[in-house]
């Protein structure tokens, strides 16, 4: 089978057969089970992304279509799991990535979306293409912040340094200027691996050649990236709006 799902198919109705399955592969496949259950559903999530035209369905077709597929997605919220193109489920990732996903609504901030997909997606594949998926989530965010403020200029070289070091000025992000040492540390943190991240994708990801040397790395490398990338985005975010009401430091 695509999926790899262990064992002949079980006896009984569709539904029952499904049960049956689901706990198999939950039995003996542990840490595959995942990617099995994940390539189970591919096929029932991304149907709706289908615009060739070969599969025309009316408009009461396509709405129960997506009624199915929000109910297999509020089933997987509700086990802690999130899916992602590809046929990929991920574990444990749910609460920065909504909250992200909450503050970007308001904003016309959509390659956040891609990048993110894009390096969910090579994780495990190609964790050199997800680091730089990171960094250009980064990258996006502070663009369009830079876009978004008159009195600020995009710099003439628009890495993720040069565009970091304007935002964060504007936004006050400088630990000197923070009277609690807790958040001197936080920030100081914050700044340290913005500019990790950046130098991560420089030295070892697809962006770049990989050198004499090449970085290992791993899965775990890759998703650390992201997620750092991540909750410094949903901070950003967060900070423009409270400044945008009020004019105050962090």
């Amino acid at each position: 089978m695509y999926a790899n799902a262990p064992g002949d198919p079980p006896e009984g109705s569709k539904a029952v057969k499904a049960q049956e399955w689901l706990r198999r592969i939950s039995k003996e496949c542990g840490a595959d089970a995942l990617p099995i259950v994940g390539r189970i559903i591919e096929k029932y999530m991304e149907d709706e992304e289908d615009t060739s035209g070969r599969f025309w369905i009316n408009p009461q077709q396509a709405k129960e279509r997506k009624a199915k597929i929000n109910r297999i997605k509020d089933g997987l919220e509700r086990a802690g799991l999130t899916y992602n193109p590809g046929g990929m489920l991920t574990k444990g990732e749910g609460l920065a990535t909504k909250t992200l996903s909450e503050l970007i609504k308001s904003r016309n901030i959509g390659a956040i979306d891609f990048e993110f997909e894009r390096a969910i997606k090579n994780i495990e594949s190609s964790p050199r293409e997800a680091v730089s998926a990171a960094c250009n989530i980064l990258e996006s965010v502070f663009k369009v912040y830079i876009e978004e403020h008159d009195h600020l200029i995009m710099p003439a070289k628009q890495d993720l340094q040069a565009v970091w070091k304007i935002v964060r000025a504007d936004l006050g992000l400088d630990a000197s200027i923070l009277e609690e040492r807790d958040l001197q540390e936080i920030v100081t943190g914050v700044v340290a691996t913005v500019h990790g991240i950046g130098a991560l994708r420089t030295h070892a990801s697809s962006a770049h050649g990989a050198g004499k040397r090449p970085y290992k790395l791993k899965p775990r490398h890759a998703r650390l990236a992201i997620h750092a990338a991540h909750t410094i985005a949903a901070f950003v975010l967060e900070t423009w709006d409270e400044k945008s009401g009020r004019s105050q430091t962090i």
